[in-house]
């Protein structure tokens, strides 16, 4: 832990930086929002997509799913830095009939239709479907996904099917090997965004009310943040924007998720009244309207505890070098009151 002389607090970069290519003032709307607000924002940008045909998929595959080298880029067979047990090409391995694995592929609706009575506009909606092997996509089925113990069965790139052992839901799910488990869970938070005013009506023991479950939005709120946003993401998000004329937010701006969802959510940011927060390659930076004594912690967006120190004045400078981007919640507790403010590094 290390302090400094209290230095005038220097002027702050925007913390919210775009990773794909969103057109200028796409999301001016949505800035400095959260919880609630920022998703009635970002689903009031990006309703009223245009709307594909079922027919109209497999061409789009080709511009948003294709891999450097031309084949199809799926998830459920693709290892990545390593050798995929088989390619398919576009047209000519696109199914009808299929007996096993490497046969064709067809459209994994990651949102599986059923959740949604295969309504549209949800049932060609592309950010949430991809081109998959049809023999791992029939295994996977209408599964929630989650985290399997004992699989059942595996695929030739380690998709696994069993008992869920994430805490809160014991039947059977599909868990998707680690490489794309963000990819999945930034088009959950889409669903979740895009159809907000519909989730209502849905089924899925993912979902609850208008929203995810709880094991769920914990479970994806983890997979978002082990598995980063990708160029494979941010060069189909801008393939998929010029199909259907809207984005995926949470692939442009990560940050957002945590932000709605989990620990960070409805917390207000730290240039609120009474406490200025900013967070930099050099720590965390507190300036006070009063000199306080209690602890401070630095959290990461999930709640895990980073680290736990001192303030015994108005102003502190410190918790060693921060070194992943992100979602921070820094929290002062003094006297029994408990204080805690959003910052992105």
């Amino acid at each position: 832990m290390r302090f400094r002389t209290c230095l005038p607090v220097p002027l702050l970069l925007s913390a919210c930086t775009s990773i794909g290519q969103p057109p200028p003032g796409y999301y001016d709307s949505a800035q400095g929002l959260s919880g609630q607000a920022l998703r009635q924002a970002l689903h009031d940008i990006i309703d009223g997509h245009t709307v594909q045909s079922n027919a109209s998929l497999w061409t789009a595959f080709q511009a948003a799913d294709a891999r450097p080298d031309g084949y199809v880029w799926d998830i459920y067979s693709d290892i990545p830095g390593g050798t995929p047990p088989y390619l398919f090409t576009f047209v000519t391995d696109q199914c009808g009939t299929y007996s096993g694995e490497g046969d064709c592929y067809n459209r994994e609706h990651t949102f599986p239709k059923s959740w949604f009575n295969d309504a549209p506009p949800m049932d060609t909606d592309l950010h949430h479907i991809f081109p998959t092997d049809a023999w791992v996509n029939q295994h996977r089925g209408n599964l929630p996904y989650g985290e399997v113990g004992s699989a059942d069965w595996t695929s030739q790139n380690g998709t696994r099917v069993g008992l869920n052992t994430f805490p809160g839901y014991s039947g059977t799910v599909c868990e998707p090997i680690d490489a794309y488990k963000g990819d999945l869970a930034r088009t959950y938070f889409y669903m979740l965004t895009r159809y907000m005013d519909q989730i209502g009506s849905w089924s899925s023991p993912m979902l609850q009310g208008t929203d995810l479950a709880p094991w769920a939005e914990e479970m994806l709120l983890q997979w978002a943040q082990d598995d980063p946003v990708s160029t494979k993401e941010q060069d189909r998000n801008n393939a998929v924007f010029a199909i259907q004329d809207n984005r995926n937010p949470y692939i442009d701006h990560p940050e957002w998720i945590t932000a709605i969802w989990g620990p960070t959510a409805g917390i207000v940011d730290g240039q609120a009244t009474g406490a200025f927060v900013y967070a930099d390659e050099s720590g965390v930076h507190v300036r006070l309207d009063r000199p306080v004594s209690g602890t401070i912690t630095l959290s990461d967006a999930i709640g895990r505890t980073i680290w736990t120190g001192s303030i015994n004045s108005a102003c502190y400078d410190g918790g060693g070098t921060l070194q992943v981007p992100g979602v921070y919640l820094v929290t002062l507790h003094q006297r029994g009151a408990t204080l805690v403010r959003r910052v992105v590094f």
